[in-house]
């Protein structure tokens, strides 16, 4: 398995990072977070108590199905459908094609790394040519 590298940004901020990149003037360095959330509050909404013991009820039990996961957890297919399919979002989960027309998820990564900075928004990386 694998560390989901996530960041934090507001949507502002996000919208002013993938224009920066898209026009050149900034590079995304390989260690930057892949996944970003636009607060703190919805990071800890997704990755929840209760759903990170979902996660670890995927990996540890296989579930071969969201029937079959319904019934494991005790919550409404409805219920799992909607939280996996914000889950696949962030690239937490994914779901793969199983028996017939089911859907067996499956959890991407074993951790996730947070990059929070506290007092100063992240300054743009030169792109070639030199340009900040």
């Amino acid at each position: 398995m694998t560390t989901l590298k996530v960041g934090i940004a507001d949507y502002e901020e996000m919208k002013a990072r993938t224009m920066r990149i898209a026009r050149g003037e900034e590079r995304p360095a390989p260690d930057d977070p892949k996944v970003w959330f636009t607060s703190t509050e919805s990071f800890a909404k997704v990755l929840s108590a209760g759903n990170r013991e979902l996660l670890r009820v995927i990996h540890d039990q296989a579930p071969a199905s969201l029937e079959e996961l319904s019934q494991i957890t005790g919550r409404a297919k409805s219920n799992l459908s909607r939280t996996l399919k914000t889950m696949a979002g962030y690239g937490l989960v994914h779901m793969e094609k199983g028996q017939g027309l089911k859907l067996v998820p499956k959890v991407a990564h074993d951790r996730v790394e947070l990059v929070l900075p506290l007092t100063a928004r992240t300054a743009p990386r030169k792109a070639a040519g030199g340009r900040a």
